[in-house]
This record gives structure tokens, C-alpha cells and sequence, in this order.
């Protein structure tokens, strides 16, 4: 099912990918407007991270074509103009833990230092004002100086989110952002993550496992099985049966 977006920002067009002869995501369209949210539900093992990984340009369609901002992500480099486009958060955070807190959130500016900048940074933090703002931001402020490995499963995802802020891309896609946090962290993360999104106007995708956070912090959802969109949906439309269906459940009558 293909979802119409008045501006989009991100063009996905009859995009497939497979593993070893096996289809992990199959043709598949839909577009997302600039400043939409959109969370990405299924089972697992149904395509959620190959398809925020092509949508984050991480790997590339095997057929079809993904957009952002208008570009084929094949055709983006590594540098400034994608760094521009789409900032991504994995489930592991993607942090280096024997660094500074500073260090792992200023690794947000990368794509668009050079390379003696970025050398520099190790030895004296670059954009420290960015790397400040951000930290307080999340709450984090007064730890700018630990060592990463030091914090919280929950405070590394918040490092991973100041990480953005200082990137300020147009597009954060979040692949389970809060799968690993007890209920309370992962609620709060979201507000966190939210609010980022809705503040500066970017667009948010996020694969989730809960529906009950789906609804409650995202305009839309698309629902995986298999590789295929089974639904795509504002999540005011959400109901059990449509749940229901996706994960294959059966109810007793």
C-alpha cells in the first residue's frame, strides 16, 4: 500500500533487497513528508532494519530506488550533503566506549569536518558549544567529560541522541530505539526523541515492537510481515484486528 506524502522527503519506488538468494524486504513503495513521524511495526525477522537501513541509505536497494531530499541514497557519498540528509540510531548506539561522552557526541560532526579537523577534535574537542547545548539537552551535561562505557544502557541512547542534535540532519531513522529499556526509560526516551523530531521539524522513522508507543508518538505506522506492507496507516486507524493480523494472532471466540 503506498502512502501519499504531500512534500516528501523520503521517496521509497518498487525498492527489493535479499540475503543469499533469501528476500528480506519485497518491491515495495511509499513516500514520508518532511516532519512526519512514522513508526515501522512487525514481527521480527519481518524487514523492519533492512528497510530503515535503506532508508537511511546504510545499504542500497537491490532493485527499485530510495530517495532523500530528492537523491538516490546510492548516489550519496559519505560527507556533508548525506550527513545533511539522514542521521541513523541503532539498536547498539554505535558509540566508541573507551571515549568521552564529548567525543562520541561530537562524532555528530564528522560528515562535515575534514579529516585534520577531526584528528584535531580528539585532542581538543572541536564545536564543544554544539557538544554542551546537546548534553543539556538530553540531560546529560554534567557528564560530559566520563568515560561512555561508564553510563547506563539508558544514558548511551541519550549520548546517541546528542550525537544527532549536533549532526542536525533532516531525517532520523531509529532502528528499535527503546528495545533494550525497561517500559518507564523506553517512554521517556521516546518523549525525548520526539520532542528532538517535533521541535526542529525533522522527520522520524523508527522501527518499535510496541504499538502502544506507536500510537502515542508517531502520525503514522507501516506494518511488516514478510518483507510486504501489510498496512499504512495514520495510527488513529490502528485497531486489534489489524494488530491482530500482523502478528498472526488468533483470537478465541
Amino acid at each position: 500500500m503506498t502512502h501519499l506524502a504531500d512534500t516528501p522527503i523520503i521517496r521509497v519506488e518498487n525498492a527489493a533487497k535479499a540475503y543469499s538468494g533469501r528476500l528480506a524486504i519485497a518491491p515495495l513503495s511509499f513516500t514520508v513528508a518532511e516532519g512526519e513521524k512514522v513508526a515501522v511495526l512487525g514481527p521480527s525477522g519481518s524487514g523492519k532494519t533492512t528497510l530503515l537501513h535503506l532508508t537511511a541509505g546504510i545499504i542500497h536497494p537491490d532493485s527499485g530506488t530510495v530517495e532523500l531530499g530528492g537523491h538516490a541514497t546510492s548516489e550519496l557519498g559519505a560527507g556533508e550533503e548525506s550527513a545533511s540528509l539522514v542521521g541513523a540510531i541503532h539498536q547498539q548506539y554505535d558509540l566508541v566506549g573507551h571515549l568521552s561522552v564529548v567525543h562520541n557526541v561530537l562524532a555528530g560532526r564528522l560528515g562535515r569536518w575534514g579529516l585534520l579537523r577531526s584528528l584535531w577534535s580528539l585532542l581538543s574537542p572541536q564545536d564543544l558549544g554544539l557538544a554542551e547545548d546537546a548534553l543539556e539537552r538530553v540531560g546529560l551535561l554534567e557528564r560530559l567529560y566520563e568515560r561512555t562505557s561508564r553510563l547506563s544502557g539508558g544514558e548511551q541512547q541519550r549520548v546517541a541522541i546528542a550525537r544527532l542534535l549536533v549532526q542536525d540532519p533532516r531525517v532520523i531513522v531509529a532502528d528499535e530505539p527503546v528495545a533494550s529499556l525497561d517500559p518507564a526509560r523506553a517512554r521517556d526516551l521516546l518523549i525525548l526523541l520526539s520532542s528532538v523530531a517535533s521541535d526542529a521539524g525533522k522527520t522520524l522513522v523508527a522501527s518499535l515492537h510496541s504499538t502502544e508507543l506507536a500510537t502515542e508518538f508517531f502520525d503514522r505506522a507501516i506494518g511488516l510481515r514478510d518483507g510486504l506492507v501489510v498496512f499504512d496507516l495514520p495510527v488513529m486507524e490502528l485497531d486489534r484486528g489489524i494488530l491482530d493480523d500482523l502478528y498472526h494472532l488468533e483470537v478465541a471466540g
